[in-house]
């Protein structure tokens, strides 16, 4: 039904060239914003992510080449894909908003740091950007990624996120699903979610922000359900497993089960697909049979770190993935991340982890041992990306 989808990702890689020679080499999640987690005992501190470790090391990449026609070469033309380029609009707005904030909020770096240069970007629209309150009332859900829902208690969220962008009237909402469940199983929970809202919020238009896994989530519930596609108005994917990535491939669901023994797990086993669910060629083959409402507005938020803002437990992946595309964020290939026929707003210079949970902030041990590398700031990106996409959703 819908081949477009598939080539469309393959072509994406296409349009960049890396022209940052460092390259070589679960969300912004939220939890309610009145709860807190009771501290987890020091040895599942210890134990947690370890057990995250080993099941990213022991992933193997696939033997034949991967995705070999991207020749990194920027086409001529100007749309060949159908899909907008977002760029230098987001880049003005992050800028703004983190040159407002930035003395304000954690994890300040400068915005030529944060914001990626991949190929030729749009130059900035010149126009004012709204540093007030929202004009709009969405309600934003959080739909995090594989396996957050079995660490959450050991990260322990500061949601500080959230909160930032609460003050001028963002409402977001975590949407929990499965840690270990396949797409099916957390679309039904997504559908749940919105259909367990009060009757004043059932009246608001739905934004929904998946990272990782989270935005296959999403994309699943889109096509399965008729009562979430006719309350959502805009996706958008943060690092978003899209194409899948080859390292799920090898890796054992057995071992992601692991997750569910911790002490103060936040999850059960599920219906253990979702390590299944990433193989590429069954994200390729859902890309080709299922067709994307076009009711709903799509933005990409892409990884793509510089060796230097790797975390160590995400190096060993991100060279893995190297030999196949570089430009990676140490789980998923960056043409991987995009929601074909999206709007490009970023390839943020952030791995998979840093770019949607401050580990580092609430575990000192992960700091320095496996998410070293965690510092970004989140809360301003969160807040650039929901000034575009209200600022997107009001031009329409």
């Amino acid at each position: 039904m819908q081949q477009a989808n598939t080539s469309a990702i393959q072509s994406f890689g296409q349009q960049f060239e890396v022209q940052n020679s460092k390259i070589p080499e679960c969300m912004i999640t939220g939890q309610d914003l009145n709860h807190r987690n009771r501290p987890l005992p020091r040895a599942a501190r210890w134990l947690a992510p370890l057990v995250l470790a080993a099941l990213a090391h022991c992933a193997s990449v696939q033997k034949e080449p991967y995705a070999t026609d991207i020749t990194a070469l920027y086409p001529k033309s100007e749309n060949p894909l159908g899909f907008d380029d977002g760029r230098g609009r987001f880049r003005e707005i992050f800028c703004t908003v983190l040159e407002k904030r930035g003395d304000d909020l954690p994890d300040y770096i400068t915005c030529e740091e944060a914001l990626t240069r991949l190929g030729e970007e749009p130059p900035a629209q010149g126009k004012p950007v709204n540093l007030g309150r929202s004009n709009q009332d969405f309600l934003i859900g959080l739909v995090p990624g594989f396996a957050w829902q079995c660490i959450r208690k050991w990260l322990d969220e500061d949601n500080s996120a959230p909160l930032h962008v609460a003050k001028f009237g963002f409402d977001t909402r975590l949407f929990e699903v499965g840690g270990l469940s396949s797409p099916e199983h957390n679309a039904e929970q997504i559908r749940d979610h919105i259909a367990a809202l009060s009757s004043e919020d059932r009246r608001r238009p739905i934004i929904l922000i998946g990272h990782s896994k989270g935005t296959v989530d999403i994309l699943q519930a889109l096509v399965s359900y008729p009562e979430v596609r006719s309350r959502v108005v805009a996706v958008v994917s943060l690092a978003g497993a899209v194409g899948g990535s080859p390292l799920a491939e090898d890796a054992e669901q057995s071992t992601a089960n692991m997750l569910a023994h911790l002490p103060n797990s936040g999850c059960d086993k599920g219906d253990e697909g979702a390590l299944p669910s990433l193989y590429t060629q069954t994200r390729k083959k859902w890309l080709e049979d299922n067709l994307l409402p076009g009711n709903v507005r799509y933005f990409s938020v892409i990884a793509v770190p510089d060796s230097e803002h790797v975390s160590i437990g995400l190096v060993r992946n991100y060279k893995k993935l190297g030999e196949f595309d570089i430009r990676n964020d140490g789980q998923v290939i960056f043409y991987d991340q995009f929601i074909p026929g999206a709007t490009l707003l970023a390839f943020a210079n952030a791995d998979h982890w840093a770019i949607a949970t401050p580990v580092a902030r609430q575990a000192a041990i992960s700091q320095a041992t496996l998410a070293n590398k965690t510092e970004y700031p989140r809360e301003a990106l969160l807040e650039s990306i929901l000034r575009f996409v209200e600022e997107d959703l009001a031009s329409r």
